[in-house]
């Protein structure tokens, strides 16, 4: 028994070693809020040199974007694949839209109620550089639902991974999922190979993530080089309301759904994402966080099956933040053009942009072109008004983005408390803190379980003995 015990003794040093590389990730994640400063100091001091910087952050999220297409494919054929019951992926399916569209009333009403308290436009003065600003994005503008819909449907069925766009890549994943569920058994190798890809697809993906830092520096210096002080001093009402109604909607909100409907609390769930939302922060795009999110939902305890379906069609349905954005910054402008709306009018923009606003999921600056789609289409005389925000809107979509990543997270619990595709305990011991996310692989080994039960035995044993130590 002594043998045996001090056997296990020796062996505890073992699960030390993983530690210590994650906490090299931490490191990591600290030096990233280095860079941020680094970066909004060198854009106020040498705004010039800070402007020519934007190719470095922009190229992070490019690596990034590179890999969501693969992640997505693979995470939800290994998922669909893995049901035996069709309907049960149509009935996550179902779930999710069905919350989504009732998330975006509520955001967009209480943008709404927001944006008519504030009045933030009133003294604002209109240019004819602005006005130059404003029709430009109005011509960058989504063409309208239907093209949307048509777009969908990728050219061939590998054109979705080249093209990067998020539903394309999930329609072909799903029908590839489908088709390997009709196969059964025979259909049981492809699953396998296609699970060593995700593992390899993980693994690359945690390699990119130590460019972090230099995509943030550059990222940052460029906005604060391409904006400065002035922008932000003009417009400072609408942005720091925006930033209010974003936090208040995320913890009251937000809070208040989760805790009711499955009683896990958000700020421990928000506190479990803390390096996705600086991410986030510094590259102003929800997708550079995508694969992430992914990985860590599944670590959570959500199903695959559930994160791979509520993920990817979050990203393009439940955009809360964006819905918020839009109904603030249209009676910004309406109010600075002098041309108030009605309530109906209000109401009836905000629908056509709640429609229009699908896709725009992390794209920087992709709000602004919805936002000009709209007034274009309802109200054409306040499309010149755009060009009023411009100047912050990078500002404000980074808290668009913090806003639509918050609202998936806790989609993707919520559903899978509704279907019953959640380990609670599991979830409990992750958030907190028992059961570590290993941000070497961004991956649990293991994890051809969709249930999640077991897959973190290696792990589990590692975290309980330094406890009963």
């Amino acid at each position: 028994m002594a043998e045996n015990g001090t056997a296990t003794t020796d062996q505890a040093p073992q699960p030390a070693k993983p530690a210590a590389k994650r906490d090299r990730t931490h490191y990591l994640y600290i030096a990233v809020i280095v860079a941020v400063l680094l970066g909004v100091a060198v854009g106020f001091i040498w705004p010039d040199f800070a402007k020519e910087l934007k190719p470095v952050g922009t190229g992070f999220v490019n690596l990034i974007k590179m890999m969501i297409s693969p992640i997505i494919f693979c995470t939800i054929v290994l998922g669909v694949g893995s049901v035996r019951k069709a309907a049960k992926i149509g009935k996550v399916g179902g779930l999710a839209l069905g919350y989504f569209i009732v998330m975006s009333m509520v955001a967009l009403a209480i943008g709404l109620i927001v944006g008519n308290i504030l009045d933030p436009g009133s003294g604002m003065h209109l240019t004819d550089a602005t006005k130059d600003v404003g029709q430009a994005a109005a011509k960058d503008a989504s063409e309208g639902p239907v093209d949307f819909v048509l777009g969908i449907i990728p050219t061939t069925l590998v054109s979705a991974f080249t093209e990067g766009e998020v539903l394309q890549t999930l329609l072909v994943a799903l029908l590839v999922g489908f088709a390997l569920q009709a196969m059964g058994r025979a259909g049981e190798p492809v699953l396998r190979g296609i699970e060593h890809i995700q593992k390899l697809v993980f693994r690359v993906l945690g390699m990119i993530m130590w460019a972090a830092p230099i995509g943030a520096f550059g990222a940052m210096a460029a906005v604060i080089g391409e904006t400065g002080v002035d922008a932000l001093k003009a417009l400072a009402t609408i942005m720091i309301g925006f930033y209010v109604t974003c936090a208040l909607f995320v913890g009251i909100v937000l809070a208040a759904i989760l805790r009711m409907a499955t009683g896990f609390n958000i700020f421990a769930l928000l506190k479990y994402l803390g390096r996705e939302f600086l991410l986030i922060l510094s590259t102003s795009s929800s997708e550079s966080a995508l694969p992430r999110l992914i990985a860590k939902m599944e670590h959570l305890g959500v199903s695959r099956p559930v994160v791979g379906i509520t993920v990817p069609t979050g990203y393009s349905f439940n955009l809360d933040g964006t819905m918020i954005y839009l109904t603030m910054a249209s009676l910004f402008i309406a109010d600075a053009m002098d041309q108030p709306m009605s309530i109906g009018q209000q109401i009836g923009l905000l629908l056509f942009m709640m429609i229009a606003s699908k896709g725009a999921a992390g794209v920087s600056g992709s709000g602004i072109a919805v936002l000009a789609s709209g007034l274009q289409s309802h109200k054409p005389g306040l499309v010149d008004g755009v060009g009023l925000i411009i100047g912050i809107d990078r500002f404000m979509s980074e808290a668009r983005a913090l806003t639509n990543f918050a609202g998936n997270a806790v989609a993707t619990l919520l559903i899978g408390c509704w279907t019953g595709e959640v380990d609670r305990d599991r979830v409990k011991r992750v958030l907190a803190g028992d059961l570590p996310f290993d941000e070497r692989t961004l991956l649990d080994s293991g994890a051809d379980d969709t249930s999640r039960t077991d897959v973190p035995e290696p792990r589990e044993g590692g975290a309980k003995e330094p406890v009963g130590a």
